[in-house]
């Protein structure tokens, strides 16, 4: 009996545990940090410094390739066949590579000025890529031609990735282990402010104490883990927006859904009856959810935002994450899911004991 009520507390704990071990130890995939220069001239030999992140190109240094690739092709059906291989290849370091292009003197765009994709391959780390880093400009425009100088011949193999490390994504680098906590603890937040108004409203229907003590305990614990939340993106914006908070939409937001919560907070502490208290709470409670969520997910999406998930910008998806990072993902959002119901649980007991000593007789 014992084991069947605390089951789901070994869990959340486990996969707390989970999420840091992995989350935190599991390297980053090669990915390439800077290209140098990053304007050339069609019909020019261009020599360009390379400088990756979490590579070993010195273990293997002859099977090193390099390529480059239109960033929007005129013919986009003609996009994996649009490569042109570096002629040489120097690897002057592990991380440091010094690459030569023949370019030719047309390109396959039909603008003076295009934007260039580079890859570089390691048998040892994999591909990486840079993508439109690489300006390149033409004097004159012949389309047909510059396909055809740029269309390889032969598709090339790329070194297959075998390893579930975490992807190297530009800007964010080590930062992207902050997924597993800044937005899993968003994700238990809203969880645990959903079951509060679930007692609320059982709580206006039936008005027992054991409900509102249910209702205020989540909420505490929700208002904990947006706190924490706010803490850990404010953090992630230092590191990836240069400041630590912005005028960003989804960032005032959350702020304001902190406000709204901490107003209920003082409510329930400036009302002296305790009937009248913990019916307008539960009232307000209800009130506050209703409001946060078009504030969270409706507003930021009908303007543009740096934050993922708003503006047209996609959160969680193919370009966010990949399978390695959802291993680690969902397991977190489970996890802070179930210690939020944890910590709500003890607060709980905690608020009843107090009312049990207070009122002197079993009011439940």
């Amino acid at each position: 009996m014992f084991l069947k009520k605390l089951w789901w507390k070994l869990l959340g704990a486990a996969l707390i545990l989970i999420v840091l071990n992995r989350g935190l130890l599991t390297p980053l995939k090669h990915g390439i940090v800077d290209l140098s220069p990053t304007r050339s001239q069609a019909g020019a030999t261009a020599i360009f410094e390379v400088f990756a992140y979490n590579s070993h190109y010195d273990r293997d240094p002859g099977s090193v390739r390099a390529y480059l690739r239109p960033h929007r092709p005129a013919s986009p059906h003609r996009e994996g066949d649009l490569l042109l291989a570096a002629s040489t290849v120097d690897v002057r370091s592990a991380t440091h590579l010094r690459l030569k292009f023949d370019l030719p003197a047309f390109l396959p765009d039909p603008q003076k000025l295009a934007a260039f994709t580079l890859i570089v391959d390691s048998p040892g780390d994999g591909p990486a890529v840079l993508p439109g880093k690489l300006i390149i400009g033409q004097d004159s425009i012949q389309v047909e031609e510059g396909i055809r100088a740029w269309t390889s011949r032969g598709s090339p193999e790329f070194s297959e990735w075998r390893k579930h490390w975490f992807p190297y994504r530009n800007i964010l680098v080590e930062t992207i282990r902050n997924t597993f906590f800044h937005v899993s603890l968003w994700f238990a937040m809203f969880l645990l402010l959903a079951l509060s108004v679930y007692y609320s409203f059982r709580y206006l229907r039936q008005p027992l104490v054991d409900f509102d003590l249910r209702a205020f305990a989540l909420v505490r614990t929700a208002m904990l883990f947006g706190l924490l939340g706010c803490l850990t993106g404010s953090l992630w914006a230092r590191y990836t927006w240069e400041t630590w908070w912005t005028t960003d939409i989804k960032l005032n937001m959350a702020a304001l859904t902190l406000l709204i919560y901490l107003a209920y907070w003082v409510l329930r502490l400036s009302i002296e009856d305790p009937d009248r208290r913990r019916r307008i709470s539960a009232a307000y409670n209800a009130f506050a959810l209703a409001t946060v969520i078009p504030l969270i997910f409706v507003l930021p999406r009908l303007t543009d935002s740096l934050h993922p998930g708003s503006g047209g910008n996609p959160a969680i998806g193919a370009d966010d994450m990949d399978n390695a990072l959802r291993m680690i993902f969902y397991p977190s959002v489970v996890g802070f899911m179930l210690l939020g119901l944890w910590m709500a649980s003890l607060l709980y007991r905690v608020d009843r004991v107090e009312i049990r000593l207070d009122e002197g007789e079993n009011i439940f």
